[in-house]
C-alpha cells in the first residue's frame, strides 16, 4: 500500500479517507489487516493506544476507539496479568539516604538513574532480576539476573549501566531501602563513581514510580506470557526484550509515543547545547509545605519582635 501511494503521488491518509467514502468494507478490512500486522509484530504486547499510535506513525488516519473495537472483536487485546508481591526488606542496620528524586527536575540523560529488583518464577526455582533505568528517557541501561537475592545482582546491573553510559560525576541514583541497595558494597560503588544515592520513603512505591511502571510492563508483556524452562532461556528472552525490543521498538506513552532510543536521539542536540559540567547542578529542590510554613512562621515572628 505504501509503495502504491508513493507511485501514485498521494498520501496514505488521503487514500484511506477516499476508501472510507467509496469502499467502506474494503477500508475496514485494510484497517483490520494493519492492526493485525502491528499486533503480531509486537507479540500482543501493545494495547489499543499504542497500536493506534503505531498506525498513525505509518500514515493511517484512525480513531483509538475504533482500534479498540476491532481489537476486541478480533480477540487481539493485549494479555495482562496483575499481581503484586512485596520483596523489599527495609528493616536493616545500614544507613538510608534522603529522597532526592522527588525534589529533582530532570532535563537530560545521566542526571537521575532509578533502580529496582524483582523476582521471576521458573519451573523449578525463583531467580531475581535487577534493572537500572535512565529516568529521563526510561531507557534500560543496565540489568542482571541471579539465582539469589544479594548485592551481587544489583552491583552487576549498576556496573553494566556505568560501562554503557560512562556517566559524569553527580548522577543521582534512586532506589528503595532494600539491603541490596543499602549495603556497603553497593554504596561504595556509587561513591567510587561520584554518584549521589537517593532512596524512597518506607513502604511507598510511588517514590520510584518510573521503575515500578517498567517492571509492570516487563512482566505483562514478556515474563507472564511465557513459561521459561531454565535460567538460560529466561536470560536469552530478557536480552531480546530489553536490548532489542524495549529500547529500540516499543513506543512509550510518556515519551510522546516514541521509543527511548528515538527520544534520546531527538533531544541529544538540545541536551548538548544546554549541558552543564556537573549533572548535580541540574537538581532543583522544591520546598514542600512544611518548609514553606516554617519560613512564614519565622517571618511573622521577626515582624512581631522588630515591627520597624
Amino acid at each position: 500500500m505504501e509503495r502504491m501511494c508513493h507511485l501514485a503521488d498521494v498520501s496514505r491518509a488521503s487514500y484511506y479517507r477516499y476508501l472510507q467514502k467509496t469502499a467502506p468494507k474494503e477500508e475496514e478490512m485494510a484497517v483490520r489487516a494493519a492492526i493485525q500486522e502491528e499486533v503480531v509484530r509486537h507479540r500482543r504486547r501493545y494495547g489499543s493506544r499504542r497500536i493506534c499510535a503505531a498506525l498513525r506513525r505509518g500514515g493511517m488516519v484512525v480513531n483509538r476507539k475504533r482500534v479498540a473495537r476491532i481489537m476486541r472483536e478480533d480477540n487481539l487485546l493485549a494479555v495482562r496479568h496483575r499481581k503484586f508481591v512485596a520483596t523489599t526488606d527495609g528493616q536493616h542496620e545500614y544507613p538510608v539516604f534522603l529522597n532526592l528524586a522527588a525534589r529533582m527536575t530532570v532535563t537530560g540523560i545521566n542526571q537521575l538513574w532509578v533502580a529496582d529488583i524483582t523476582y521471576v518464577r521458573l519451573r523449578k526455582e525463583f531467580v531475581y532480576l535487577a534493572v537500572v533505568l535512565d529516568r529521563y528517557s526510561r531507557k534500560a541501561i543496565g540489568w542482571a539476573l541471579s539465582p539469589s537475592l544479594s548485592a551481587a545482582v544489583t552491583l552487576a546491573a549498576l556496573r553494566q549501566a556505568i560501562e554503557t553510559r560512562q556517566p559524569p560525576p553527580g548522577v543521582v541514583h534512586h532506589s528503595d531501602r532494600g539491603i541490596p541497595y543499602a549495603c556497603k558494597e553497593y554504596t561504595a560503588e556509587l561513591a567510587a563513581h561520584q554518584m549521589t544515592p537517593s532512596m524512597s520513603r518506607p513502604a511507598n512505591p510511588y517514590d520510584n514510580a518510573a521503575c515500578e511502571s517498567f517492571m509492570k510492563t516487563l512482566k505483562q508483556e514478556e515474563i507472564h506470557r511465557r513459561k521459561y524452562a531454565d535460567f538460560s532461556e529466561l536470560e536469552q528472552n530478557l536480552e531480546a526484550f530489553l536490548d532489542q525490543y524495549y529500547n529500540w521498538q516499543r513506543l512509550h506513552s510518556a515519551l510522546g509515543y516514541r521509543t527511548p532510543e528515538e527520544f534520546e536521539q531527538e533531544t541529544a542536540t538540545q541536551a548538548v547545547a544546554d549541558s552543564i559540567p556537573s549533572a548535580a547542578m541540574m537538581i532543583m529542590f522544591t520546598r514542600n509545605r512544611e518548609e514553606k510554613a516554617m519560613e512564614d512562621r519565622v517571618k511573622r515572628s521577626c515582624k512581631e519582635r522588630f515591627p520597624k
